[in-house]
C-alpha cells in the first residue's frame, strides 16, 4: 500500500457542516470512504494554519488517492491537496538508482 498525506481546507459551506455535524462525524465519514477503497485511515487531525485537516492514509494505489481528491474537491465544500509519502527505505532504494542526467548548459 502507498501512504498519502491529505491536507484539507474547508470553504464557508464546509465549515458550517462541521459546526453542525461535529468533527468526529467528519473523521468517521473519511474513515468509511478510505476503507471503501481498500485503505486505512492512520491519523486524522484538525489544525490551525494553512489547512484545517491533516490526514495520513494508506491506499492501494495512486488512482485511489486521485479518486479521493477529485471526489472531495468536486463537492466545493473542501479543497484537498494530496502528498505522496515515502519511507526512509524507499528513499534508500531511490538513492541507489542510476539516473542519466545532464543539466542545461548556459
Amino acid at each position: 500500500m502507498a501512504k498519502y498525506l491529505f491536507m484539507a481546507s474547508y470553504t464557508a459551506h464546509g465549515t458550517k457542516g462541521v459546526m453542525k455535524d461535529g468533527g468526529s462525524r467528519r473523521r468517521d465519514q473519511v474513515d468509511r470512504m478510505i476503507r471503501g477503497l481498500g485503505g486505512t485511515l492512520e491519523t486524522f487531525y484538525y489544525a490551525f494554519g494553512d489547512a484545517d485537516v491533516y490526514g495520513i492514509v494508506d491506499l492501494p494505489d495512486h488512482a485511489s488517492a486521485a479518486a479521493v481528491s477529485m471526489t472531495v474537491n468536486a463537492t466545493g465544500a473542501i479543497h484537498v491537496k494530496t502528498v505522496i509519502l515515502m519511507s526512509p527505505e524507499e528513499i534508500d532504494a531511490a538513492a541507489k538508482k542510476s539516473v542519466e542526467f545532464r543539466p542545461p548548459s548556459g
